[in-house]
């Protein structure tokens, strides 16, 4: 670039940015099974890690709107807003109703393959005028690295390069012409009825080099191949029930949290979207928990995709050869396997709506936390029913495995909701060590495995009759959450999910009572209360778990109350976003809390539909 170029380039004032945050809800989800994309209903992409889930950032205007960094496609004419799905994929459509006329954007990103080679990470913005003649505004302002790293801007007739240091490059191929600053590039165009334009977006680095300028790229024809992958993946989902539409949905928005050269999945693709708004409950969901991670395949399993619970089990047998010299293992691993996970807190950066801190990696990671060996068992259980069937060398380490828990079930750990506050014997845990031997028992004499069979049953026995004395309490009528509290926690109606207990037990019947009186506001349920329960480290409120309202849905349909089973259901999925996504947590007047989209949430979501479903007939 000439020196009279840069001149000019720094004398176009930067375009204004408001200070405002979005709601989580207002956001839709792309993505390419290496990393995902958050759109906003104004046309702005304000979270980005280039070229996996667990990348340092490049958009995340989301954690600071000022300093983030951002991509938007807009029209600032516009009165109206809004997003739906290109049916049956993950290609979003964001639609622009103004006095103009109407414009849209197909936003979508090709899938990548299950290996990372060749793999390129790329964003294709297709913009167009559907009606009238609307003028639209563009800026691309990255911020590498979660905003640590500058950045040098190479403009040219094409497009623009952003270069960062440590060798990252990221180049946007525009259809028009781009003005810039230091910080990024701005343009302003106007399309006619019928007129469409074309912005490739595409990451580069010295491990990945590619083209990062393509005037070559076929963007129709990946618009088409991209159709197609989702087309025929979704076709392989097997429920045809009530509620296919966000059944559907939900197993693809699974999918996008796959990563898709190892089948692990990610919690959420977010770090710090606050379950509290100006609260420290700000954490890092980009690594996959075995908890999670073991539910989601039970989820795919439920809609006949096997092969993603036979590719994750492929991930668990490679994690299982790491295990500690004591047969454990970690709660959650990097999407490649890596066991350290240091967290640290980016302080440069403003948090959602001032939600401080932001976290990068996650310190729970070396907790304990005895429920994993019960969600690993059912998932490894089921998944030899109904998919790839257990291997004899997978079976050794899962039973020095079942050993472990064994010899450790009885200690205190930081159970399923990784409370910083200190360890306590969880009914939870406890419940989920019981699932653990019971699947390892189960499996023993399905497949004739060799194992000590009396010893796991004897361990499993002794578990149910410790969680009946100790983890039940009389005067309330009711599972609590742990043996020094008469506190209530809604982990508890995991019970006859796992088939630890009978949905009409009495016990179970008034544990369901006493969790809707003190739970549970109009259908939305509490994890615990925090002022009662364990304490998690962190102070204030929180939101309603959505994960646990789907519990309660389930719990209930089991249990043969399927009116009140399905008005809850039915109320829960009025909380969906348009496009059908949940965060984690709904809050006070509606509004999603916690990093989005939420495995969990959707997981649960399928869960519950697939037996609701049932119980009430085809």
């Amino acid at each position: 670039m000439t020196k009279k170029a840069e001149n000019r380039l720094q004398d176009i004032p930067k375009p204004p940015r408001s200070s405002n945050y979005k709601p989580i809800e207002d956001y839709g989800v792309i993505g390419d099974l290496h990393t995902t994309a958050l759109v906003a209903k104004d046309g702005s992409i304000d979270w980005c890690c280039f070229p996996n889930f667990d990348s340092p950032a490049v958009f995340a205007s989301i954690l600071d709107a000022q300093k983030g960094g951002h991509f938007k496609i807009s029209a600032p004419s516009a009165t109206v807003r809004r997003q739906l799905y290109f049916p049956d994929t993950c290609i979003l459509i964001t639609r622009f109703l103004s006095p103009d006329g109407v414009s849209e954007i197909l936003d979508f990103m090709p899938p990548g393959g299950e290996s990372e080679d060749g793999h390129v990470s790329q964003i294709v913005r297709l913009v167009r005028c559907v009606k009238g003649n609307v003028t639209m505004e563009l800026e691309c302002f990255p911020a590498f690295n979660f905003a640590l790293s500058k950045h040098r801007l190479h403009s040219t007739k094409d497009g623009a390069v952003f270069s960062a240091d440590g060798d990252e490059t990221l180049g946007l191929t525009s259809a028009v012409p781009l003005q810039g600053n230091e910080r990024g590039v701005y343009s302003q165009f106007t399309l006619q009825s019928g007129q469409t334009k074309t912005f490739l977006l595409r990451w580069a680095d010295k491990r990945c080099p590619s083209k990062v300028i393509d005037l070559d790229f076929d963007c129709e024809g990946a618009f088409r191949e991209t159709v197609h992958f989702w087309e025929r993946w979704i076709e392989g989902c097997s429920y045809k029930g009530r509620w296919q539409e966000m059944v559907r949905r939900s197993a693809m928005t699974l999918k996008l949290l796959t990563f898709a050269p190892t089948g692990a999945v990610v919690a959420a693709p977010t770090t710090s979207l606050p379950e509290t708004i100006g609260g420290g409950r700000n954490f890092d969901y980009r690594y996959t928990w075995i908890r999670d991670a073991a539910f989601t395949m039970y989820a795919f399993i439920r809609l006949g995709l096997t092969r993603e619970a036979d590719h994750f089990m492929d991930w668990i047998d490679a994690r299982a050869h790491e295990e500690k010299p004591d047969g454990s293992l970690q709660i959650m691993y990097s999407i490649h396997g890596e066991h350290l996970l240091p967290e640290i807190e980016l302080k440069h950066l403003a948090g959602y709506r001032d939600s401080q801190p932001v976290r990068v990696g996650n310190a729970a990671y070396d907790q304990l936390q005895l429920d994993i060996y019960g969600e690993l068992m059912d998932t490894v259980y089921l998944s030899n029913k109904y998919g790839k069937q257990l291997s004899y060398d997978l079976w050794l380490h899962l039973e020095k495995m079942l050993g472990y828990v064994c010899k450790n079930w009885h200690r205190k750990d930081e159970g399923i909701w990784e409370v910083r506050g200190g360890r306590h014997h969880f009914v939870s845990s406890w419940l989920m060590c019981w699932v653990a031997l019971d699947r390892g028992l189960r499996l023993a004499q399905k497949r004739g495995f060799p194992a000590e069979q009396e010893r796991l049953r004897r361990h499993r026995d002794k578990i149910y009759k410790e969680i009946m004395a100790r983890g039940w309490n009389n005067e309330k009528k009711s599972f609590v959450q742990h043996y020094d509290t008469d506190a209530l926690d809604a982990s508890n109606l995991l019970m006859p999910l796992v088939l630890f207990i009978s949905p009409t037990d009495p016990r179970m019947q008034s544990t369901l009572t006493a969790t809707l009186n003190e739970l549970v506001s109009d259908s939305l349920v509490n994890r615990y209360q925090v002022e009662h329960g364990a304490w998690d480290g962190f102070h204030g409120e929180e939101g309603t778990f959505s994960i646990c309202t789907f519990w309660l849905v389930e719990c209930l349909t089991r249990a043969g109350r399927l009116k009140e089973a399905r008005l809850i259901f039915e109320k829960m999925l009025s909380y969906a976003n348009p496009l059908g996504l949940y965060s984690e947590q709904i809050g006070l007047t509606g509004e999603h809390l916690g990093n989005y989209p939420q495995a969990f949430t959707h997981l649960s979501l399928i869960s519950s539909a697939y037996n609701l479903n049932r119980m009430l007939g085809e």
